[in-house]
Formats: structure tokens, sequence, C-alpha cells
């Protein structure tokens, strides 16, 4: 019963993923600094990384990658298409949305790939915990890098948008 949910949360975080790669092209092209827009092709090329995983996940199981329509993504993503349309095209508040959107997704993903890591090692599974281990540190340094650039610029700038008007 346990493997069935496992998988279950796979083909969740799978279609999350798969998703996400559009979602970050997206976000690239609405970041106003190239700082930014480097973070999210960045992390697109990791996704892609992130979906190779979870394929060898998959056949670790003996079962072909499936996604399953994952809800939470799909919200967050609209979420940040929401931020892109109520704020200024150029502006460092843009930046500012897109990063909380950003990290709302990290966030998910981490909490995501934590569990299944947990999981993975009850079910006695360490290579699979392992490669889940893998994607969750760099969901992890992503969020990093994230607050990162948040906190040596972008948040001050869109602070000081505020004050020429």
């Amino acid at each position: 019963m346990l493997e069935k949910f496992f998988i279950d949360e796979l083909k969740d975080i799978y279609w999350a993923e798969k998703h996400l790669v559009k979602a970050l092209k997206k976000l690239k092209k609405a970041a106003t600094t190239e700082e930014l827009q480097q973070a999210f092709e960045d992390h697109g090329a990791a996704t892609e990384e992130h979906i190779s995983r979870l394929e060898q996940v998959f056949e670790m199981f003996g079962t072909k990658a499936q996604a399953k329509k994952c809800e939470a993504m799909e919200g967050l993503s609209k979420e940040a298409d929401t931020i892109v349309e109520d704020t200024e095209a150029g502006t460092m508040t843009r930046d500012v949305g897109l990063i909380i959107a950003a990290q709302k997704v990290e966030h998910y993903e981490i909490a995501t790939y934590g569990s299944l890591v947990q999981l993975a090692n009850t079910m006695n599974l360490p290579k699979i915990a392992e490669i889940l281990e893998q994607t969750l540190q760099e969901e992890k340094d992503t969020d990093e890098l994230l607050s990162y650039i948040a906190e040596n610029d972008i948040n001050v700038e869109a602070e000081m948008e505020g004050e020429e008007a």
C-alpha cells in the first residue's frame, strides 16, 4: 500500500517538474534583472535533470514514468502568472514578486522531495533515497540562491522604486 502511495507521489512531482520547465521559461522572460533571468534559466536546466532522475526512479520500480496532474504546482504557476499581470514590466517590484512565487514553488518541492526521501528510507530503498536526496539538495540550493538575489539588491531597489514615484 505504501509503495502504491509512493509511486502516486512520484507521478505528482513528475507532472510538477515537467510543468515547471515551461513555467520557468515564462518567469525568465518576465524577469527584469539578468541575475534573476540567469537563475531561472539555470533552474530550468536543473529541472530537466530532476525529470531524468524521476524517470530513473520509476525505472527502478519497473514502471514507466507517468505524470499525474499536480494541483498544487498548477496553482503556484497561476499565482506567478498573476504576479506578472499585476506588476509593471521592467521593475524591481516585478522581480520581488517573481522571487516570492519561485520560492513558493521551491518550498513545495523541498517538502515533497524531503517526504519522498524519508519514505524511500522507511521502505528500505537506499538507492532511490539517494537519487531523490540529490534533487532535494538542489532545490534547497535554488531557494538559498533566490534569497541571496532578493536580499542583495532587488528588494532594496524595489523599495526605492516607490520613493521615485
